[in-house]
């Protein structure tokens, strides 16, 4: 196994590579899940529940299955539903609006149960049961702890203790869930819009109880998924069964509301943190109670303490079920949670100290890269501008704050790939990754086009498809670190073997053969182009299946962020109007899409941080913003400047970005405002109202 090469004889790797399916998408030709067209197609649609809780006592399809253009109907999909959205019964019919009607058609009779959509009174004993049968409605608990936490707070100078909220938050990616069904014969093909074609096609085969060879899932383009899209759903077992009872494909696309209800969240969180340290700014103890929310599902912990080092630290978890959707996988969950806690906290023990921010973190963060990032960012950033918490005067008030972030994103050593090289010298590789927008075609061509010395046009990526070699859904940051080592050992192994072939037809040792750029230099034959080596061939392609290997790539990034906010103090709006990221990934694969994948962590911060929000009625249980009018998230008039410096240790290989710069900037966002208008604010996200009664308290002592 060869290394990457070093940075300056690179002429793909390492550089600014415009996205090869850019001009595919902005002329329309790149085919979405909603674009599938059919032969014979049906529109499928799902009847859900309007109850937050109960049993489904009948459900009668007759009206439905009358109805003209109504090819199948699936009836009493589940015996109880535990929130608004959940599934009830589905249909298959010739339009959309045929299929809306038919389930205005179905008669359903519930036993409405009581229920619950607020986590502080669900964990409450006596609390209404969101699962029937169950005690309570506490479900994983966690405790851990290291050290003497009494006795760090007993060394402890100046200790601080408040809770911090964080709501729940929606993925809202613009490409809805959805997927396409045909059964040919007693297999499956499903386009699903997905992250994971393999984990899909398993997910799917063990629902229907059939062999994985006969299910075929296709994603060649995708819209965002930021973790709702890692694993099979209802909806793809429904079209599944709808498709094979109508005998035709379908489609089943999700509206909005749909998806804000049934696919997935970022779980809510409740913070109850005391920290402690002595004068001179040395951490002394940790401890927090925690609870928060996913819904129906799990996994709404925390990973305290975050970060920075504390000798003492003791931590209690709770998830707490509530008759709402099941939380998903959501760019590094659990991280942005952790981070606007400990960085709230970390900012206002500074102030209790007198000392910097910045100088504090970097007393109490032993990560070696990280240090170094926070002087770089500071640097660009100005932080030494930064004044007084409060101190503004003025209409509008400006504050700066920073934060920190870590994650793994390491890859899978179960990845492979086939790099083919056929007679005419044109060159494929298969490899069952999927692009969920963020470039995966283009670092995937590049690594091959890099490694046989090609030019991009001469290379086709072709991944998307289950059917081709075994690669992890993109999450977790594994994605480039998988696929990216394996590309390149299976380019490496098909040249090789190219090298051995041409060295045969012409009479010498393949070490003896000299290549690069597309020329071979043979002795005593002078140089034969890429084709003619090619053709040496003689009508069978080279095709090498490799496994990944360790070596080119690794885990582990730091990574911190800076952002400047300005104050309404007035109407209390606040404007993010600039974002320094500093951040470390290894081997930067394609400087271009790794510059927009930190642009984009941002962004959702900045939602995170000031506008998203999803309400659950108290009395109906109902989501009263489910929809992109009343759920905010940050367009166009919301964006700061963005200035984005990557790190650079390429030595380590390549390193997942997809979580890291996602982190940071929740917890500086929020320091920022409380360095503006002198007051913190405990919960997420910073709206108006939050700002003004913190203006209002503040004068008010």
């Amino acid at each position: 196994m060869a290394p990457w090469k070093k940075l300056d004889e690179m002429s793909l790797v390492h550089k600014e590579v415009t996205r090869i399916d850019g001009a595919l998408k902005v002329t329309g030709a790149a085919q979405y899940t909603y674009d599938i067209q059919r032969p014979g197609m049906l529109y499928g649609r799902i009847l859900r529940s309007v109850h937050p809780h109960a049993r489904v006592l009948s459900v009668d399809t007759s009206k439905a299955e009358a109805l003209s253009g109504v090819r199948a109907v699936l009836g009493a999909i589940k015996d109880e539903v535990n929130f608004v959205g959940d599934d009830v019964a589905a249909v298959a019919a010739v339009s959309e609006e045929i299929a809306q009607e038919a389930l205005r058609l179905i008669e359903v009779q519930y036993e409405v149960l009581p229920f619950t959509v607020r986590e502080s009174e669900a964990k409450k004993e006596g609390a209404p049961q969101v699962f029937s049968g169950r005690p309570n409605n506490i479900g994983n608990h966690d405790e851990r702890s290291e050290g003497e936490v009494e006795k760090g707070f007993a060394e402890a100078d100046v200790i601080i203790e408040h809770t911090y909220h964080l709501n729940v938050q929606l993925h809202t990616p613009l490409e809805p869930h959805g997927c396409v069904c045909e059964w040919r014969g007693e297999d499956l093909y499903m386009w699903d819009s997905t992250q994971g074609v393999h984990s899909t096609r398993g997910g799917v085969a063990r629902a229907l109880e059939m062999p994985e060879n006969q299910v075929h899932v296709i994603t060649h383009h995708m819209g965002g998924g930021f973790g709702s899209k890692l694993s099979p759903k209802s909806y793809n077992i429904i079209c599944a069964r709808l498709a094979k009872k109508a005998g035709a494909p379908v489609k089943l696309m999700l509206d909005r509301e749909e998806e804000m209800l049934a696919v997935g969240n970022r779980p809510s969180s409740w913070q109850k943190i005391k920290m402690g340290a002595k004068k001179d700014g040395t951490l002394t103890a940790f401890q927090m109670e925690s609870f928060g929310t996913a819904g129906i599902g799990g996994g709404a912990g925390v990973p305290q303490p975050y970060i920075y080092n504390f000798p003492n630290w003791k931590v209690s978890h709770d998830d707490v079920h509530i008759n709402a959707g099941a939380a998903a996988p959501m760019r590094a969950p659990g991280h942005p949670q952790a981070n606007f806690a400990m960085e709230s906290a970390m900012d206002e023990l500074a102030d209790k100290l007198g000392i910097d921010p910045l100088e504090f973190r970097l007393k109490n963060d032993a990560n070696s890269t990280r240090q170094q990032e926070y002087k770089i960012g500071a640097e660009k950033f100005g932080w030494g501008n930064r004044k007084q918490s409060g101190s503004g005067t003025g209409l509008k008030v400006t504050g700066l704050g920073v934060g920190s972030g870590r994650w793994g994103g390491g890859g899978n050593n179960r990845t492979e790939a086939i790099v083919n090289i056929y007679p005419d010298g044109a060159v494929d590789v298969k490899i069952g990754t999927q692009d969920i927008g963020v470039g995966t075609w283009t670092i995937v061509a590049a690594v091959l086009a890099e490694e046989l010395e090609l030019e991009l046009v001469d290379v086709k990526p072709m991944i998307g498809e289950s059917d081709f070699p075994w690669a992890p859904a993109s999450g977790g940051s594994t994605t480039a670190p998988s696929v990216t080592p394996t590309v390149k050992l299976a380019a490496e192994a098909a040249k090789k073997k190219l090298l051995e072939v041409v060295a045969e037809e012409y009479g010498v040792k393949p070490e003896e053969i000299r290549y690069g750029k597309k020329k071979f230099t043979i002795p005593g034959q002078g140089e034969i182009g890429w084709k003619t080596a090619c053709a040496a061939l003689n009508g069978k392609a080279i095709s090498e299946k490799v496994q990944w290997a360790e070596g080119l790539s690794s885990s582990g990034t730091a990574g911190c962020q800076f952002a400047e906010v300005e104050v309404d103090t007035e109407t209390g709006r606040v404007q993010v109007k600039r974002m320094v990221a500093v951040q470390d990934c290894g081997l930067v694969v394609n400087l271009l899409t790794a510059r927009s994948q930190v642009n984009g962590g941002m962004i959702g911060e900045i939602g995170y941080s000031l506008f998203e929000n999803r309400l659950l009625d108290h009395d109906t249980g109902i989501m009263p913003n489910a929809d992109l009018e009343n759920y905010k998230i940050p367009g166009a008039l919301e964006m700061p400047d963005f200035d984005v410096t990557f790190y650079d240790e390429h030595e380590r290989g390549v390193i997942g970005l997809g979580e890291p710069p996602a982190i940071p900037g929740v917890g500086a966002i929020a320091n920022a405002v409380a360095n503006a208008i002198g007051a913190r604010i405990y919960e997420l996200p910073i709206t108006p109202d939050k700002v003004l009664m913190a203006l209002a308290g503040r004068k008010e002592g």
